[in-house]
C-alpha cells in the first residue's frame, strides 16, 4: 500500500506541476525558453488529444507516464523559484476549488497538425515507390 500511497502522491505532483505551468506562462518573471517549452508542454498536457493515442498497445501510454512527465520536469526546472512558487499556489487552489483540468483547443489542434505534417511527410517519401511499384502508377 505505501508503494501505491506514493504513485499517487507522484501523479497529484505532476498534475499540479503541469496546471502550475499554466499559470507560470504568463507571469511577467518567467523566461522566454521557459515559457516557450511551457506552452508546448501545456497545450500538449491539456490537450484532449494525445501526440501517440491510448489505443496503441504499450506506445499509447509511454507519453502519459515517460514523456509527460520528463517535459514538465524539464519545463519546472527552467522557472525562477518565485515563479514556481507562485504558480503552484494558484495551481492547487485551482485543484482545490474545481476539481477538474483545463482543456486547450489550441493543444488538440497543435496535435492535429502535427499528425497532418506526419502524415503529408509520409506521403512524400513514400510517392517516387508508390508510383513506380503500384499498377498505373508510374508509365512503363
Amino acid at each position: 500500500m505505501v508503494f501505491i500511497d506514493t504513485l499517487r502522491a507522484w501523479a497529484r505532483r505532476i498534475k499540479r506541476d503541469g496546471l502550475a505551468l499554466w499559470f507560470a506562462r504568463s507571469h511577467p518573471a518567467t523566461p522566454w525558453h521557459a515559457k516557450a517549452l511551457g506552452a508546448f508542454v501545456v497545450a500538449y498536457a491539456l490537450s484532449p488529444i494525445d501526440l501517440i493515442p491510448d489505443f496503441i498497445p504499450v506506445l499509447g501510454f509511454l507519453d502519459d507516464v515517460i514523456l509527460l512527465p520528463a517535459l514538465i520536469w524539464l519545463t519546472v526546472r527552467l522557472l525562477p523559484p518565485q515563479v514556481l512558487a507562485e504558480s503552484r499556489a494558484k495551481a492547487q487552489a485551482w485543484m482545490d476549488e474545481r476539481r477538474d483540468k483545463p482543456r486547450s483547443r489550441v493543444g488538440a489542434v497543435v496535435i492535429v497538425l502535427l499528425w497532418v505534417a506526419v502524415a503529408a511527410a509520409l506521403l512524400v517519401w513514400a510517392w517516387p515507390w508508390v508510383r513506380a511499384h503500384v499498377p498505373g502508377g508510374a508509365t512503363r
